[in-house]
Formats: C-alpha cells, structure tokens, sequence
C-alpha cells in the first residue's frame, strides 16, 4: 500500500490539472456557439456591460475612450452625459462625425454606454469608435473602431440601435435605447460654475493615447 501512495498522488495532481483547465474549454464552447449564431436574442444584453466614469482599470471603460477620440469633455457615467451636455455641447438625434452617441442603460448595462461617430454609411448606418462593448478573446475592456450601428427605430429618429457585437461576428439581435448625440461644437454661453477640463490635465486620456500609438 505504501508502494502505490506516490502513483495515487501523480494520478490526483493530473485530475486537478485538467480540472484546472476545463473553464478554457468551455469558454471556446461558448464562443463557438455564438460565431454560428445559436445563441438567444439576451444572451448580447448578458454579454454588454458598457462602462461607466473615469476608472482606467480593471479594464478600458467607454467614458475615457470617447471622451479621447471625440474631444468632449465631460466625465462621469455614460448615463449622465446627456444631461450634462445641456447648456455646454450642441445636441441631436442626428448622426455626425466627430459627434457621441449616447445610449440608456437597458438590461445589465445599467449604467449606460458613449460611443463615438467615425463615419456616415447612410441614412440608417453608421461606424463608431468604443471601448468595452464586445467581450473579445475573453476580455473586456476592448477598444473596437470602424464598427457598424444600425438605426432600427421605426421613425428612422435613430432612438434605437444594434450594434456590432465581435463574439457573433455580426450585428447584435438588441435594439439598444440611444438618447441622442453630443456634438462636439461647445455652445458660447457656457454656465458659470461650469468646469471645463482641459485634456492636457487628464492621465486617463494620456494612456489612452498611448495605446492608440501602440496600435498603430
């Protein structure tokens, strides 16, 4: 018995090893799955998480990356850029280069999402640059650029959009509720006790930057 006790313990430590392992494989399962687009409609929403204030890590939030491509400057949840933009940015419900679209918090992204306007496709297309959208290669946080929104609001008011989502490969099946867009241009009668940020001042954005460069 005591001869046997050291091949009973290399046969443990192979069990825990592959126990150790089986999350991989499953998680590659999952992405499977959604690449042949098997999934439900709520599995995009259980995916999305958007982003909220200024917080670089654990991962990139969508705050300091739009606020770093589009140049406007507010700061705070995705959420409450919309309400922040009043009196200090120009706003719409139309799509314009350069401009943020700002969604609601809808399901588990409870507290919103910003992204920004690279291109106009079309009437009902557009392309946009965001951070922590698509869970991509397992991780969050990602900066995705040049990819495709689609207004699908019944007025053509651009009020919801699908998105781009990287682990199907393909629009999202989410009608996301978007509030509007922030444009860049600044309204003159900005109101007193109003804080503007100068960018040189924000480390955030100086990572950001750096990523970018790296990138290309």
């Amino acid at each position: 018995m005591r001869t046997a006790h050291p091949r009973l313990s290399a046969l443990l430590g192979a069990c825990a090893l592959l126990a150790a392992t089986a999350p991989v494989h499953a998680e590659s399962a999952i992405d499977v799955e959604r690449a042949r687009g098997d999934r439900h409609d709520d599995d995009e929403r259980d995916s999305v998480s958007g982003g909220g204030g200024s917080e670089l890590p654990p991962y990139l939030q969508c705050v300091p990356y739009a606020r770093q491509v589009s140049g406007i400057q507010i700061r705070g949840d995705a959420w409450t850029w919309w309400s922040q933009a009043e009196g200090r940015y120009a706003r719409g419900n139309r799509p314009r280069v350069g401009a943020v679209m700002t969604f609601q918090p809808y399901g588990r992204m409870e507290l919103g999402h910003v992204a920004a306007v690279s291109r106009i496709v079309d009437s009902r297309t557009v392309l946009l640059r965001h951070a922590n959208w698509s869970p991509i290669n397992g991780r969050r946080g990602q900066i995705e650029d040049n990819v495709r929104a689609v207004d699908v609001s019944p007025d053509n008011d651009w009020s919801q959009v699908r998105v781009w989502f990287a682990p199907i490969q393909n629009l999202g099946s989410t009608a996301w509720p978007v509030q509007g867009f922030i444009y860049p241009k600044r309204i003159d009668q900005t109101p007193r006790g109003t804080r503007v940020i100068d960018s040189v001042s924000d480390p955030i954005g100086a990572i950001i930057a750096a990523r970018l460069a790296v990138k290309r």
